[in-house]
């Protein structure tokens, strides 16, 4: 089976064949927001020769990014151009005043109405975060359900606290885990599973529909500069726009 690895590999070559202006989606003098692509690093990665940071300082010569995405996470994330710009968001992050929406296929049919996840979460040493009320840090999400379909929904989450891996591990923790997040107890999406009379070729082996955890960044609001409040939304990434229309068809 084609590995994660290799389709990261794959997604980084393609990479190289866009423009980081492309994936642009506001600008102004202090502030630049885009919609970054699964499987590239937000800050330098000694397994990989490019992530945001690298493409945004030859962007910016300033640049510096205010916050992080999964690696295999898309979606909206904002970078700032200036030293000034960058700790106005720091202080906006800090106190709580940047608001972020994340939407996120999840295994099972689940009925959210403004959820409130409020577990505290640890980072073990090998990178892999458990709740423990005992070691844990304040995590706080807030989850609704977008559309549920015959077993999957699309949910909205709203993290207010920014701790790694935090809407992973709070869906897990609710018997929701993410749809390809194996780490956290996710199964694979794969096509056969929701149609009748799949058909795979004679000796071919099904690849999952999407080959990473299925969580994009929606949107994020903050505030410029000027005190004017800026609201951005991120299209999604087109391996989870074909996870949602094929869900839409076989619902």
């Amino acid at each position: 089976m084609e590995s994660r690895q290799s389709y990261a590999a794959q997604a980084i070559q393609q990479l190289y064949k866009v423009s980081f202006s492309d994936l642009i989606l506001f600008e102004n003098d202090d502030y630049v927001l885009i919609n970054k692509p699964a499987f590239v690093s937000t800050l330098d990665d000694r397994h990989d020769d490019i992530s945001i940071i690298a493409m945004a300082r030859d962007y910016v010569a300033d640049a510096q990014v205010c916050h992080r995405l999964d690696k295999e996470t898309s979606g909206a994330l904002l970078i700032a151009k200036n030293p000034e710009a960058y700790r106005s968001a720091s202080m906006q992050f800090e106190h709580r005043k940047v608001k972020k929406i994340y939407h996120a296929v999840c295994d099972g049919i689940h009925d959210y109405n403004e959820i409130k996840i409020d577990l505290p979460i640890h980072a073990t040493s090998k990178g892999v975060v458990k709740i423990s009320k005992r070691d844990g840090k304040e995590a706080l999400t807030y989850v609704n359900t977008l559309k549920a379909y015959r077993k999957h929904t699309l949910v909205e989450c709203q993290p207010v606290t920014g701790r790694m891996h935090q809407i992973r591990v709070h869906l897990s923790a609710m018997g929701a885990p993410i749809s390809g997040d194996e780490q956290y107890g996710g199964k694979p999406f794969y096509l056969s599973e929701l149609k009748k009379n799949y058909n795979l070729k004679k000796d071919a082996e099904e690849l999952p529909l999407i080959k990473r955890v299925a969580l994009h960044a929606q949107a994020i609001s903050f505030e410029l500069l000027n005190k004017e409040n800026v609201s951005v939304k991120a299209p999604y990434a087109k391996d989870f726009a074909v996870v949602l229309k094929q869900l839409e068809k076989l619902s």
